[in-house]
């Protein structure tokens, strides 16, 4: 009677201590909206295992790869609203909600990583205070490699881009398009493939990244290293999820965050020279930018962050000016 006692009594322990291990886990949700193999995403895949490991598989965080859980546009809201307690964003891609998120895709601002750099220390401060507003953090930020012209056909000058049918995926990069008079077509990365076999898009300004991942060499063959931005993605958190977990989960979260923010930004650096000897292998052609198509695509940068600066306001130009003294 007694040893069954003492084994019912130990059943009930175990029992105890197993739904305390399971309630102690929290299991979080990272949608992106880029493929697995792309830099972005397996350093996604780096912080996920950085926290599990500091946390002793306390907090899980499942990298939710190419919008299968939520489509790119959705993302943000996703996070803001609770359904995933973190998200990879685009930030170029919610200018029209708030200009600032779009201070880095404007064209030739900042051209280089290190201009990149100084541009996220002048945004961070504005960026941060926004996202607080809205119920999120920034956990970090990471650039893509900078953005050139991928085309079917040679381009000498903006004149050759005349009608052609161009990828927009911001506002910026549709804006783009009106000014050098070429025909902006709405296409998320997960479509991009599809959309250059099926000629619905017949150039497009992007990083090597995006080109190689998307075989962009099977259907477009010229690349113009114009380096003309480096739009940054950032890593958002719920705040109230976030205030949810333990201190110590808490500071392993941030500590994970800020190592991927270094890990991430060497990434691109090394990706970016990795990627365009892929496209050139592939049989693309890699070319810098003729004086006349420089000239011409500087001439829409300027317009652009005119119009950017009356519609950004004292904050907009707050961000600007900074950067400009650094």
């Amino acid at each position: 009677m007694k040893a069954s006692r003492r084994l019912i009594l130990a059943a009930v322990l175990l029992a105890c201590g197993a739904g305390q291990v399971a309630q102690a886990q929290v299991k979080w949700d990272l949608p992106s909206a880029y493929p697995a193999a792309n830099f972005h995403t397996e350093n996604l895949m780096q912080l996920a295992a950085d926290v599990d490991k500091a946390t002793g598989g306390k907090l899980k965080i499942t990298v939710h790869a190419n919008a299968s859980l939520f489509k790119a546009p959705e993302i943000k809201r996703a996070v803001q609203g609770g359904q995933a307690q973190m998200g990879e964003i685009l930030l170029v891609n919610y200018q029209n909600e708030w200009q600032t998120f779009g201070a880095d895709g404007l064209p030739f601002l900042a051209d280089s990583y290190d201009e990149s750099a100084k541009l996220y220390k002048a945004q961070k401060p504005a960026l941060e205070k926004k996202l607080a507003e809205q119920g999120m953090m920034l956990l970090y930020s990471v650039a893509w490699p900078p953005q050139g012209i991928f085309s079917k056909k040679p381009i000498n000058s903006a004149a050759d881009l005349k009608g052609i049918k161009w990828r927009a995926y911001s506002p910026a990069t549709a804006r783009i398009a009106e000014l050098v008079g070429a025909q902006p077509v709405t296409v998320q990365a997960a479509e991009l493939s599809q959309a250059m076999a099926t000629g619905v898009i017949e150039s497009y300004m992007s990083s090597g990244a995006t080109g190689y991942d998307t075989k962009t060499y099977e259907h477009l063959k010229y690349f113009y290293d114009t380096q003309a931005w480096l739009p940054k993605n950032a890593v958002l958190v719920n705040k109230a999820a976030f205030d949810a977990l333990d201190k110590p989960t808490q500071a392993a979260l941030l500590k994970a965050g800020a190592e991927a923010e270094t890990r991430g930004t060497a990434l691109s650096k090394q990706k970016n020279t990795e990627y365009l000897d892929l496209l050139k292998k592939n049989g693309m052609n890699i070319l810098p930018p003729s004086a006349q198509l420089k000239a011409d695509m500087k001439k829409a940068g300027d317009t652009m962050l005119k119009e950017w600066l009356e519609k950004a306001g004292p904050e907009g130009k707050a961000v600007v000016d900074s950067y400009s003294k650094m």
